[in-house]
């Protein structure tokens, strides 16, 4: 089997929600960054691309009709390359990465961008069709995150808690303390408030124009906008979300709009455009976990990789665990046997600081992960997230 590299990669800012990119429809933004990337690699002939993978999570606005071939055409590519959508929730991108590793070892491509894309902004409102003939009665669901056009048996099974519901139960199944989780966030923004200091996270990011008010010139985003300036004091006096909960807005992640585009590459092609490659994308595996404590899903994910790799976690030198919640992400280090405040864990912040959108986190992260492998000349690293409705994803990236 052919080895599948991870080339390099750019994303957009991560904007807030109604933010700095609320005006750019997703097939746009993703567009964006693929020609952001296929511009910074004129070396290769994309004549040769095999096919386009993206992330996405929402699928229900302007992202629908398999935003990923609407991105391609946007971004210029020939009307011969391919494109695909996966869904798998928050692990969208990851999940795209890993579909187009796969089929680089398997032999069926050479080349193959790979990232996600989401808009929270614009996901719009959805109605369902009338049951009854001649209805007065109208539905409608918000598709920015959650549940929608519940099903009754699922309902009863398993329940439909929200998110922020899953990670206030594993924050008391945990016994994770309040004060833990926001010294947690802080650390995420602190980290992520260095990353920018230093130009870590610039080497990343490119801007996105954005429509000027009222015929004004276009502003570009170029930072990402969900970072803050806080403190111990300040988290501390957010309200809880829930009656004698522990779960903030503050030790959370965002609700965000982004895109990221990755190059995924055989040795054929590495060989034949000349590419110097940051990580090779060695394996990766889903977990299914009890919905109603989906925040856990890395914890098994991550256990079948090492197993399936014939690593320990002590071998891994880099991870990247997305921060849904600072709950959620102190019971996956704590399963894990890894410290609070690990320094090779998520060492330029996560999502709380940096925002979640959907589709695009996964993605994020294994940039970030090969990125900080090639920084640090380390030999292999970890990404991993957990998913709505219980699951989770792991993948391993090792040195080039």
């Amino acid at each position: 089997m052919s080895v599948a590299y991870l080339v390099t990669g750019v994303r957009t800012p991560f904007g807030r929600y109604g933010g700095g990119l609320a005006e750019v429809r997703p097939d746009d933004l993703a567009a964006h960054t693929i020609s952001a990337l296929t511009a910074s690699l004129p070396e290769v002939d994309w004549d040769m691309l095999d096919d386009v993978v993206l992330g996405c999570a929402n699928q229900a606005g302007e992202d629908n009709r398999n935003v990923a071939r609407m991105a391609a055409l946007l971004a210029g590519l020939t009307v011969g390359v391919p494109g695909v959508t996966v869904n798998r929730l928050c692990a969208s991108g990851l999940d795209a990465v890993l579909s187009a590793a796969r089929s680089v070892r398997a032999g069926d491509a050479d080349l193959v961008i790979a990232g996600g894309v989401e808009s929270m902004t614009r996901a719009p409102f959805v109605s369902p069709k009338s049951t009854t003939a001649w209805s007065r009665t109208a539905e409608m669901h918000d598709t920015t995150i959650g549940w929608r056009f519940v099903n009754p048996r699922m309902q009863a099974a398993y329940g439909t808690h929200s998110m922020p519901e899953t990670a206030q139960i594993v924050a008391d199944e945990h016994g994770i303390s309040r004060a833990d989780q926001d010294a947690f966030a802080l650390r995420s923004q602190q980290r992520v408030a260095a990353a920018v200091h230093r130009g870590r996270l610039a080497r990343e990011i490119v801007g996105v124009p954005t429509p000027g008010a009222r015929g004004a010139e276009p502003v570009v985003v170029e930072l990402d906008e969900h970072p803050r300036d806080t403190s111990a004091d300040r988290l501390a006096a957010l309200a809880p979300l829930f009656p004698r909960g522990s779960v903030t807005a503050g030790n959370s992640s965002g609700i965000n709009d982004g895109a990221v585009a990755l190059l995924v590459a055989s040795e054929r092609a590495v060989a034949r455009h000349g590419l110097s490659p940051l990580a090779r994308i060695t394996a990766g595996v889903a977990a299914g976990v009890e919905p109603r404590t989906m925040g856990v899903g890395p914890v098994p994910a991550t256990r079948r990789l090492l197993e399936r790799t014939g690593r320990t976690l002590d071998e891994i030198d880099v991870v990247e665990l997305n921060e849904a919640f600072a709950a959620q992400s102190l019971a996956v280090l704590r399963s894990l046997g890894l410290p609070d405040d690990a320094e090779h864990v998520n060492p330029n912040g996560g999502a709380i600081a940096l925002g979640h959108p959907l589709g695009a986190s996964g993605a994020r992260l294994a940039l970030t992960a090969a990125i900080e492998l090639a920084d640090r000349g380390a030999r292999t690293a970890l990404v991993t997230l957990c998913v709505g409705v219980g699951q989770g994803v792991a993948a391993l990236l090792e040195a080039p």
